[in-house]
């Protein structure tokens, strides 16, 4: 009995182990994936349903064996902000790479350069999309899994940042596809690997939509020529469309209904027409009178603004003041893109595709190795380039060795945005997001036209002096003017521009019914216009692109456009550019930096470098100059100037001809030489080279000597001296005439 008891037990406990299995592997998450077939084989992974659930949308990308995670998190409650409070933040991982961070507390602290960089080309790519009305504080992550240092993570974050959005409940209008353009032996290559791209002669990200619709573009290149340039966009562009199937499959199958966004509450008909009534004409006065710079036309502005906004108080007080205010400027937006199409004329008086005036100079200050400044309107850059040793090439961080293949870099551009440039006042301090992107773009831009084989480190530094619009573009030229100016032997001088958009849309507000391209865009007209397009090349081709879109989207045509305008400006600045400084300087300034090499016999080697390398230490601290190993008998010299170079050579001939110190041994007789007599001795040396020693008036001679002159002792006297070593204590030598005369006697 107990054993048919004991059977049934264990039956009932094995069945509720079962169940309990079975609950446990129903609530195991379910993975989701798509896979993207580009034309030329490679594949793109995109993943979903196993990690981070909580978010509210969360993907994973992977190509080849690198793989990055993005999630995205929005508030359910509007912001008080009328703008878009969408932050994006792209880490890079140690782990992923296999590394342990190299700093003091061997864990990742604040964003790299890289990382900010790419957390700008993400946010570029998705907030175009989002609605006019989303003002909900909205947050994406993107952090790296793993990292083979084949494959760049960037492209990948985009489209896992796009499949997350379009998986979430937030309203979008995605979703975005991104790939990477290479151009390789002129034939187009898609997501090209960190060793293709270093024979690439294209490196350009494009982020499109649904429609061939371009949403943004960021590249360098080394002088591609138009042509090749619009076709590898293009080619980009359509390699995008297979991203988005995908993703919309993916959302199809497990997307979240989107969620119902609040009525946030709006002018009535009235109020807006109220408005549009009170400024119209006082604000197409203002517009249309060339005259104005940027600061009187803003503060022209700034007083139809008041006068209006004041009327429009008093007529109805119980409307909240921020829909006013935005109400207006919606209306003075609208006002200064109506005159455009009406007019062909802009608001400083230039014709579409016209140039500001434009003026530069070089070679402002002696002291500087390199100089200049380009004005362009109210825009004006002041720039220096200072040459320096290679052993001042910046050093990057050792995860974005693995994910670029760049260890060092010996030129690089510091961009500096001062509040006064606007009529401001602000913080001094680190630079921002906006800074580090524009001098990013602007050092691409000039990299490819500095030789790989110049001998010095350069840095160039670009301050932003006044600033009306394409402050960057701006450092491009004057750049170039002193990169040409220090003597830098550029193969071409490089300049850019900006070209700017405004848009009509039809009827259905999903299609642009018109368009106009302005040509060196304006602050004034990037704020109210649709598009910020930097171009940047030499006269040969384009070595730079960054395209901000503020419109869901630009169809081929229209960049095809801007990019055929741009090409144009582009050469008109080039020209001008020229008239100032046409070629490098081929005269050498005094101040600038020497570089020779030296060539060591093996056995001279420890005589240059000394115990420790203690020469080559000294001669830094005497004269300023650096030494360095190239091979084994091969030595680069770097002085700052030519003296320096001329004193370091004198040293270093003293270093390699000098006999080596012989080692004395204790007791042995040697011969002296008298250098210097004292009155408490004569100072003598026992080879060529050595520091003179003490004989003291007690060593001289067994007779009490008062001073050495009553032996008849002279400087250049030779004598025979015994070696006693070096005094315990003091670590002088110990030397004797005495002992000697004593054994004669």
């Amino acid at each position: 009995m107990y054993y048919f008891s004991g059977i049934r037990i264990l039956k009932r406990i094995n069945e509720r182990k079962k169940i309990k299995c079975f609950k446990y592997f129903s609530t195991m998450p379910k993975t989701s994936e798509v896979t993207v077939n580009f034309s030329n084989g490679r594949h793109l992974t995109l993943s979903t349903g196993q990690y981070a659930r909580l978010a509210d949308g969360c993907a994973v990308g992977t190509i080849g064996n690198t793989s990055v995670i993005v999630t995205v998190v929005s508030k359910t409650k509007p912001s008080s902000s009328n703008f878009l409070p969408l932050v994006v933040d792209y880490r890079q991982k140690s782990a992923a790479a296999g590394r342990i961070p190299t700093n003091f507390f061997r864990r990742e602290l604040g964003p790299t350069e890289r990382e900010i960089l790419t957390s700008r080309v993400i946010d570029r790519s998705l907030r175009p999309l989002f609605l006019e009305n989303y003002n909900y504080d909205t947050q994406i992550i993107c952090s790296m899994l793993a990292v083979d240092g084949v494959h760049n993570p960037d492209v990948i974050a985009i489209n896992a940042a796009s499949t997350a959005l379009s998986l979430s409940d937030i309203p979008w209008n995605g979703p975005v596809g991104a790939v990477r353009v290479g151009l390789i032996n002129n034939e187009i290559t898609i997501n090209p690997t960190r060793k293709e791209l270093n024979q690439s002669s294209l490196n350009l990200i494009i982020s499109a939509t649904k429609r061939n619709l371009i949403v943004m573009l960021e590249g360098n290149a080394d002088g591609i020529l138009l042509p090749d340039l619009q076709k590898a966009i293009k080619t980009g562009t359509k390699e995008a469309q297979h991203v988005i199937t995908q993703i919309e499959n993916l959302q199809k199958q497990i997307g979240k209904p989107k969620r119902f966004l609040e009525t946030l509450p709006v002018l009535s008909e009235e109020i807006s027409e109220a408005l549009r009534s009170l400024s119209e004409m006082r604000v197409k006065e203002v517009l249309q009178n060339y005259s104005l710079d940027k600061i009187a036309r803003d503060v022209a502005l700034g007083e139809v603004k008041n006068n209006v906004l004041e009327k429009i108080r008093s007529s109805f007080p119980d409307v909240d003041i921020n829909l006013i205010n935005e109400g207006y400027t919606k209306a003075v937006k609208q006002i200064f893109r109506d005159l455009i199409f009406d007019k062909d004329i802009r608001c400083d008086g230039r014709h579409l595709e016209e140039l500001r005036n434009i003026s530069c100079q070089v070679d402002l200050y002696k002291p500087l190795h390199g100089s200049a400044v380009f004005t362009r309107g109210q825009t004006q850059v002041l720039c220096t380039v200072t040459l320096d040793s290679h052993e001042s090439a910046m050093r990057l961080d050792p995860l974005s060795v693995v994910t670029s293949g760049v260890k060092e870099k010996n030129f690089f551009l510091h961009y500096e945005f001062p509040p006064f440039a606007t009529k401001e006042t602000g913080r001094i301090g680190p630079i921002g997001r906006r800074e580090m992107g524009h001098g990013a773009l602007a050092e691409k831009a000039l990299f490819p036209t500095i030789p790989n084989d110049f001998p010095f480190t350069i840095r160039l530094t670009s301050e932003v002096l006044e600033s009306n619009g394409s402050s960057s573009m701006a450092s491009v030229c004057g750049g170039s003017l002193a990169l040409m100016d220090a003597g830098v032997p550029v193969n071409s001088p490089a300049a850019g521009v900006a070209i700017g958009l405004v848009t009509r849309y039809d009827d259905s507000n999903t299609n642009i019914e018109d368009y106009k391209l302005l040509t060196d865009l304006l602050g004034i007209e990037d704020y109210m216009g649709d598009m910020d397009f930097k171009v940047a090349g030499t006269s040969k081709g384009f070595t730079a692109v960054q395209a901000d879109v503020k419109i869901p989207g630009l169809p081929l045509r229209i960049v095809m456009e801007a990019l055929q305008k741009a090409s144009d400006a582009k050469r008109k600045i080039l020209q001008i550019m020229q008239e100032c400084i046409a070629k490098p300087r081929m005269e050498k300034k005094d101040n600038w930096p020497v570089v020779e090499k030296l060539e060591v016999e093996p056995h001279k080697r420890s005589k240059l470098l000394g115990v420790g390398g203690i020469n080559l230490k000294k001669l830094f601290a005497e004269t300023g100059v650096q030494v360095s190993q190239l091979e084994d008998t091969t030595f680069q010299i770097f002085a700052p100037n030519a003296c320096a170079m001329d004193e370091a050579k004198e040293i270093i001939h003293k270093y390699l001809t000098t006999e080596r110190v012989p080692e004395l041994e204790f007791g042995e007789i040697y011969k002296a030489t008298i250098v210097e007599v004292r009155d408490i001795g004569v100072m003598v040396t026992l080879y060529p080279g050595m520091p003179p020693a003490l004989l003291h008036n007690s060593q001289l001679d067994t007779r009490k000597v008062g001073h050495p002159s009553v032996l008849g002792l002279d400087v250049g006297q030779e004598l025979q001296v015994k070696y006693f070593g070096r005094d315990p204590v003091s670590g002088l030598m110990r030397l004797s005439r005495k002992v000697l005369t004593a054994a004669k006697t």
